[in-house]
């Protein structure tokens, strides 16, 4: 294979093009009629009240944790095994991220553990769906529950995932989306915040807009220009043709789901026999919008080795993720024990994450499975 084969990758066709061409030829390139129309499409397809679309998912995360006003130094509970803007938000807004392991099947965060790390100074969880397999909620959802905690959900990955034949959206206070290249669908970067309170959602459009307690379209129509700032907000506005190409993007989710799923499948049915691999969980509950799909190599086998043998043979490895904890600025300012995570070790230490992307070819996953078969180190040995 003389073409190498990136881990994710973004589909753009005509319609996306002419989608953007249109507004770039337009009297609006930020703040116009898009931003309102794709937040509608979004908050139509999820089947939620409200939605708010920003620069990215990363700025998402933010907003979203500002609006819930929580008090200075209380903790978050969230997973380690996240991209570290999930954590990130929460030091963001002057609180302290408290960590809690993860499953080792579904690499989602383990709700018996949040148990164990609430205290009297926990306002609220966040909860990723990784690669874009739902959490289980309802677990979570009663934890927080008891404990009248806040719940955001993190669906970066899991735009169009399910869970009890409900989209992710509709469980948390608030859902996160991404937006990037290598998600689900593209902005070319780009996040939302969904819900369903109406008080959330009007501090939310706040905060992505300086803290401006009114938008340009309603300081137009009252042909005024006074405006106060009644927040600390950002700048983390999304343009008009970000969002013409957000528009087009999700008409054709559904069916980029289909093809993710198609892949996954057909990764489990050729690795199965693989005796020193191990592939991802899917519950009959859910329906899993495959982000990207993740294996576990047997204990004993190089993970740092495979990998360079897979980059050799031009397949676009990649590792979903270093655990949070490990980086140089959490570790700097936070007293945190990796032992304390031993499932997040054990996962991180021998997760490989492969091609997956809705135009990804069959014959390249042939060749991938291929490649990982005649892998030559086997139990730590060479054939």
């Amino acid at each position: 294979m003389n073409q190498n084969i990136p881990y994710g990758k973004q589909f753009i066709d005509k319609k996306d093009i002419k989608a953007v061409e249109s507004v770039l030829k337009g009297d609006w390139l930020t703040t116009g009629p898009k931003v309102d129309e794709f937040e509608n499409a979004i908050a139509k397809y999820i089947g939620c009240l409200h939605a708010t679309v920003v620069n990215s998912g990363t700025s998402a995360l933010d907003i979203a944790v500002q609006t819930l006003k929580i008090k200075k130094g209380l903790e978050i509970i969230t997973t380690p095994f996240s991209f570290a803007a999930t954590s990130n938000s929460i030091v963001y807004n002057n609180l302290v991220p408290v960590f809690a392991d993860i499953e080792k099947n579904t690499r989602n965060i383990d709700p018996e553990d949040i148990k164990r790390k609430i205290t009297n100074k926990t306002a609220a969880i966040i909860y990723v769906d990784y690669a874009g397999h739902p959490c289980d909620i309802n677990k979570i959802k009663e934890i927080a529950y008891e404990n009248d905690l806040y719940l955001i959900e993190d669906a970066s990955h899991a735009i169009g995932s399910e869970f009890n034949n409900k989209k992710i959206g509709n469980y948390a206070d608030m859902t996160i989306f991404s937006f990037h290249p290598v998600k689900n669908m593209t902005t070319g970067e780009g996040g939302a915040v969904v819900t369903d309170n109406n008080e959330f959602n009007k501090s939310l459009k706040i905060f992505r807009n300086h803290g401006i307690d009114t938008d340009l379209h309603e300081r137009q129509s009252k042909k005024g220009y006074m405006y106060d700032i009644k927040e600390l907000g950002r700048n983390y506005r999304i343009t008009d043709f970000q969002c013409a190409l957000g528009i087009s993007q999700l008409k054709k989710l559904d069916s980029f789901i289909t093809k993710r799923n198609e892949l996954a499948n057909l990764y489990k049915k050729l690795l199965e026999n693989v005796d020193f691999v191990e592939t991802p969980s899917n519950w009959s509950n859910v329906k899993n919008s495959w982000h990207i799909y993740t294996i576990l190599l047997k204990e004993g086998i190089d993970r740092d080795d495979f990998f360079r043998y897979m980059k050799n043979n031009n397949i676009g490895v990649n590792v979903h993720y270093i655990p949070i904890y490990r980086f140089s600025y959490y570790k700097n300012n936070y007293n945190i024990d990796p032992l304390d995570y031993p499932i997040t070790e054990s996962v991180f230490k021998n997760i490989i994450t492969l091609p997956l992307y809705p135009h990804l070819k069959t014959e390249y996953v042939e060749y991938i499975c291929d490649k990982i078969r005649n892998y030559p180190l086997i139990k730590g040995e060479k054939k």
